[in-house]
């Protein structure tokens, strides 16, 4: 496969973590300086450390991180960084891939129960169980911080399968990737004739994300994305999608020791949390039907 280059100068904003410090060095940029120097990878904070990590970040416009679905303690993370950014007032809001685009908790204050906040969101609970994400999203809406969809919703699925236009949002090497994506996450089991569509669902997807991100900004403050980390990438995902004057950080959770990054500056850091048993999700999909 064509080398990957992000399109994306890093002087946007490229704020690497650790896990004992945070090096920021937005190069060229102004402010750029050096706290707490440590390796940008490493273990994630345990329980209760993530804020005093994330309490050491300048404003950023966004914030994306990028989860292992069916890994407990990502989530964990991801709740204790919406409780440490709002309860510094740097919470604009919280965007989250498992919602769509257009369904949000804004009409509805911090007292909301949980059944009136899945309402409004339309939560699938089949497709992303509420006991795994319903922390994340509360601890959102009882600090007064909006609950927003990111995702493109369903309905406009085929539509986008047919457009076109998605083809050019990304460069060759980066479009190529992508379907090397979709080939791997459908277990390599699509005909080649869908390859395409699906890839402009993916494309669709990052870019509606994107969109919600942008829609929500507020200056000073800085919205946080909840994704599959295949979404934040910086040279194929959301990141792609975004004005290019507004700053973006990008951090990738880990169950296990990742695979490498097959370009640099993909993400700009990786937290590695305790590995998953081993499971083979493809298999379902390989049994001959009717068995």
């Amino acid at each position: 496969m064509a080398e990957i280059k992000s399109e994306r100068p890093l002087s946007s904003g490229r704020f690497l973590f650790g896990a004992v410090g945070l090096l920021l060095c937005g190069f060229g940029a102004a402010g750029c300086s050096l706290l707490a120097p440590g390796p940008a990878d490493g273990p994630a904070p345990g329980p209760g450390a993530t804020g005093a990590s994330l309490s050491k970040l300048p404003a950023v416009d966004f914030l994306l991180i990028g989860e292992q679905h069916d890994a407990d303690e990502h989530h964990r993370i991801e709740r204790e960084a919406v409780q440490a950014l709002a309860a510094r007032g740097r919470l604009a809001a919280l965007a989250m891939e498992m919602a769509e685009q257009g369904r949000d908790t804004r009409k509805l204050g911090p007292e909301a129960d949980q059944a009136q906040v899945r309402e409004a969101l339309a939560w699938n609970d089949k497709g992303w169980p509420w006991t795994a994400y319903g922390p994340v999203v509360m601890a959102a809406v009882e600090a007064g911080v909006p609950v927003l969809g990111a995702n493109l919703p369903r309905a406009r699925m085929k539509d986008a399968m047919a457009d076109v236009s998605l083809d050019a949002q990304l460069s060759p090497a980066a479009e190529e990737a992508q379907q090397d994506a979709v080939r791997d996450g459908h277990c390599n089991l699509l005909p080649e004739a869908q390859i395409q569509p699906m890839t402009r669902i993916q494309i669709a997807r990052d870019r509606a994300m994107a969109q919600t991100l942008a829609q929500a900004r507020v200056p000073g403050k800085t919205v946080l994305l909840v994704s599959g980390a295949g979404h934040i990438a910086r040279a194929t995902g959301v990141p792609q999608h975004l004005p290019t004057d507004m700053t973006v950080s990008v951090l990738r959770l880990a169950a296990g020791a990742p695979p490498p990054d097959r370009a640099p500056a993909v993400y700009d850091a990786t937290w590695t949390t305790p590995a998953l048993p081993p499971a083979d999700h493809c298999a379902q999909l390989r049994e001959p039907r009717g068995r």
